[in-house]
C-alpha cells in the first residue's frame, strides 16, 4: 500500500514543542510524525534579516543531500494549517545514549570522546564539554563549517539507535558573514579524511547545477557565494578549521 504524499497530505497538528523559541509543532501526515514550522511563527532576527528561517532549514537539508551523508533529516516545504511552513521528518532518538555532555573535568573519558572546551559552572567547579569522537559526527561537524551554522547545540544532535546521528534546527545557518557557533571543536586543527574532502568536493560541484539553482529560491546570491567559498576554503586548508573573529564560539545555552 503506497504511503503518505508528504507534499499535499494533510497535515494534523499533535501538539506543540513549547521550548523553542519559534512556533513549532509535532504533526502527522498518514502515518509520517513531521515536526513543522510556519513562518507565520517565526521572530525576526536583527543578525539574519534576509529570508526566512523556513528557508535556512530547507537549504541546509539540500546541502546536507549533496555532501551524501544524510545529515538533516529530509525537509520540505508547504502548506499546513497555520500556513506554508517548514516541515521535516520526526526522528526517534535512542535514549540510552548522547552524542555531547557535560561532565567533571576528572572524568573526561581516555579515548572514543574529544575535549571541546572547559569551564566553571555555578559552584565553580571545572567541567568540560566533550563530544564522541565519531566518523558521524566528524561529518556533522563538517557540514556545520561549510553551512556556517550559528547554533550547533548539543540537544541539536540527535543520537539514533543504529549509531547514526542526525542534526537538526538549522535556522540560522547560511548567512554570508561568518557565524560558526558550535558545540563540535574537538577536531581543531586535524585534517579531513578523503571521504570528508570528497563530500566537499560534491557540494561545489552540485552548486553549478541543480543544488545553486535550488537555493537561489531559498537564499541571496551572496549568501551562496560564501557558501562556495567556504567549500572552496575549507578544500584548501583541508583540516578543521578553529573559532575566528570576535564572535563566541559556542552556542548559548550549550544544550
Amino acid at each position: 500500500m503506497p504511503g503518505p504524499d508528504l507534499l499535499t497530505d494533510e497535515l494534523t497538528l499533535t501538539g506543540r514543542i513549547t521550548t523553542a523559541s519559534n512556533a513549532t509543532f509535532l504533526g502527522s501526515i498518514g502515518d509520517s510524525a513531521v515536526v513543522y514550522k510556519p513562518l507565520a511563527g517565526e521572530k525576526p532576527l536583527w543578525d539574519f534579516p534576509d529570508g526566512c528561517l523556513a528557508h535556512r532549514e530547507v537549504a541546509a537539508y539540500l546541502v546536507s543531500e549533496a555532501l551524501g551523508w544524510n545529515i538533516v533529516p529530509r525537509t520540505w516545504l508547504r502548506d499546513g494549517p497555520l500556513g506554508v511552513g517548514m516541515v521535516q521528518l520526526w526522528q526517534e532518538t535512542d535514549p540510552e545514549q548522547a552524542a555531547v555532555d557535560l561532565v567533571s573535568v576528572e572524568d573526561v573519558p581516555e579515548s572514543g570522546w574529544k575535549l571541546a572546551l572547559e569551564g566553571e559552572d555555578q559552584a565553580g567547579r571545572i567541567v568540560a564539554l566533550i563530544h564522541e569522537d565519531t566518523p558521524a559526527l566528524r561529518r556533522m561537524a563538517v557540514f556545520d563549517v561549510v553551512v556556517n551554522n550559528a547554533d550547533r547545540k548539543g540537544d541539536h544532535v540527535l543520537p539514533m539507535a543504529d549509531g547514526h546521528r542526525y542534526g537538526v534546527d538549522h535556522g540560522v545557518t547560511l548567512h554570508a558573514e561568518h557565524k560558526l557557533r558550535t558545540v563540535l571543536w574537538g577536531w581543531i586543527g586535524e585534517p579531513l579524511s578523503a571521504e570528508e574532502l570528497e563530500g566537499v568536493d560534491r557540494v561545489l560541484a552540485a552548486l553549478d547545477g541543480e543544488l545553486g539553482a535550488k537555493l537561489a529560491e531559498l537564499l541571496t546570491a551572496e549568501e551562496i557565494e560564501a557558501l562556495a567559498a567556504r567549500c572552496a576554503r575549507l578544500r584548501s586548508t583541508a583540516v578543521f578549521p578553529g573559532p575566528r573573529g570576535g564572535m563566541p564560539a559556542v552556542p548559548w545555552p550549550l544544550f
